[in-house]
């Protein structure tokens, strides 16, 4: 059975919304390869290795989708609720550990957009219009499989073109058992957050029901 919240259109300020988010996150991750093509070391096979670039990269793509299409279905909803997560996971990776780091960023106001606006917007836009339908509970997992991959991307790929995106995934200093622990813990830190914005979903989306229930709307 369709969800009565399935068959509501998404207000027209918050589709306007989204694709300016998109456009302000597309002007930032075009904006800083141009910046840096005459920057010694830049490497643009580099910058899409960064997983904030590919996070931000998602989040323009929903946030374009969603304004302009507006899909109404359960796999659009598992997409968003995806790159939120990814976002959210760049946001607070950023803040408590890259804060002081060189990530290949010239512009104070890309380094903003890409590490914190976007975060805070996909935020905002998952509580003001949150999954359609609930989300199953394996869902959070679902979400961490591009993460693991990506980890394991740049694991095999620094040593070949020896580079890597991160400190945390650099087992050059300290060696593999202690990047191992590391990473661990990050897994678990990552699934916690899934779960956090999987649950504020289905707040925001019993509060949306309540709220139509009580003004009498199906």
């Amino acid at each position: 059975m369709t969800s009565p919240d399935a068959r509501v259109d998404t207000p027209v300020a918050l589709r306007v919304f989204r694709v300016v988010a998109a456009l302000l996150g597309l002007a930032a991750l075009i904006w800083i390869p141009i910046r840096s093509a005459d920057v010694a070391g830049f490497s643009l096979a580099n910058f899409f290795s960064y997983f904030t670039v590919l996070s931000n990269v998602l989040a323009v793509v929903v946030f374009l989708v969603g304004g302009v299409v507006d899909p109404r279905s359960e796999t659009f909803d598992k997409v968003r609720g995806a790159a939120t997560t990814y976002m959210v996971i760049t946001g607070i990776v950023y803040a408590v550990l890259l804060s002081n780091v060189d990530v290949q960023i010239q512009d104070a106001w890309t380094n903003a957009v890409l590490h914190r606006i976007v975060p805070v917007l996909i935020v905002v836009d998952w509580v003001l219009d949150p999954p359609r339908r609930r989300n199953s509970e394996f869902a959070p997992l679902v979400w961490l499989v591009f993460p693991v991959v990506y980890g394991v991307y740049s694991l095999i790929r620094g040593p070949i073109v020896d580079w890597y995106p991160y400190p945390f995934l650099d087992p050059r200093g300290s060696g593999y058992v202690p990047l191992a622990i590391g990473l661990v813990v990050l897994v678990v830190a990552f699934l916690l957050i899934a779960l956090a914005v999987d649950r504020v979903g289905e707040l925001a989306t019993s509060r949306r029901s309540g709220i139509r229930a009580s003004r009498g709307l199906v």
